[in-house]
């Protein structure tokens, strides 16, 4: 797939799609244009049925995103202020529905709208060098894209306060400490070890790992006892699916399973 702009990458390996911000002169920093081209990139994973699994990384050896880029905010102050006042478009959202994984394969720097964006996917693997954090309040601004709320839904509250309130950078292994990020690797071992895990994913159904995912995410909002009583859409397709009578027939053959797809 080519994308309409440059602001980002696109690769499909078989099942694996590979997203790459690439704005590396500036730290692969966040604006419309790059929101539209991301947005673009992962309506294709929604909405491309040869697609199981996706990998979000940045180009460069400094930063997965650095945030918002302040420099275009400031020269476009007038457009900001304007879309502040459109209804509020977040990809990676349960609306968004895109229920297939997303590992975020963390470079370098994912601070502000970066570290936000990387809280959006489902797994975070870290090079040893990457480092996290909210610096909005150093700016006078506020982690408004996800970081106030999606924080403290991850990780325990008084470490996300600590982290919201103070603006400070953590180290990927304090990350993983606090259980924000998943495997903490060597450097020029960060994308073989996304693909790795995105390889174990797609060794299970499509079909069952996505109604897993919608199941965590609109189960969440509801109690222990509500969730466990509603079926979810994905759920239900699972259900009536080859997928969901091959996985015991292979088990039962001691073959490995031939999953429908997605």
């Amino acid at each position: 797939m080519k994308l309409s702009s440059d602001d980002v990458l696109f690769t499909e390996e078989r099942h694996l799609a590979i997203i790459t911000l690439n704005r590396p002169e500036v730290m692969n920093s966040m604006n419309p244009p790059l929101h539209d081209a991301l947005r673009e990139a992962l309506e294709e994973v929604r909405d491309n049925d040869s697609i199981w699994v996706a990998i979000l990384t940045g180009t460069g050896d400094r930063a997965f995103s650095a945030g918002a880029d302040l420099k275009w905010r400031f020269e476009n102050e007038d457009t900001i202020r304007e879309m502040a006042k459109r209804p509020r478009e977040k990809i990676l959202s349960s609306e968004f529905g895109c229920w297939k994984p997303v590992i975020a394969a963390v470079n370098g720097y994912a601070v502000g709208g970066g570290l936000e964006l990387a809280i959006a996917c489902d797994l975070i693997v870290a090079a040893e060098r990457a480092q996290f954090g909210l610096p909005e309040p150093r700016r006078g601004l506020m982690a408004d894209a996800g970081g106030v709320h999606g924080l403290p839904r991850q990780i325990p509250s008084k470490l996300a306060m600590e982290l919201i309130l103070t603006g400070r950078f953590i180290t990927a292994q304090r990350a993983a400490e606090i259980g924000l990020v998943n495997r903490v690797v060597r450097n020029d071992e960060l994308l073989a070890a996304a693909r790795e895990l995105a390889t174990e994913i797609m060794e299970c159904s499509p079909k069952a790992v996505q109604a897993a995912k919608q199941a965590v995410v609109l189960g969440s909002g509801l109690t222990f006892e509500d969730a466990m009583f509603t079926e979810f859409s994905l759920f239900d397709r699972l259900k009536n699916s080859a997928d969901f009578t091959e996985g015991p027939r292979a088990f039962s053959e001691k073959r490995a399973p031939k999953w429908e797809g997605a």
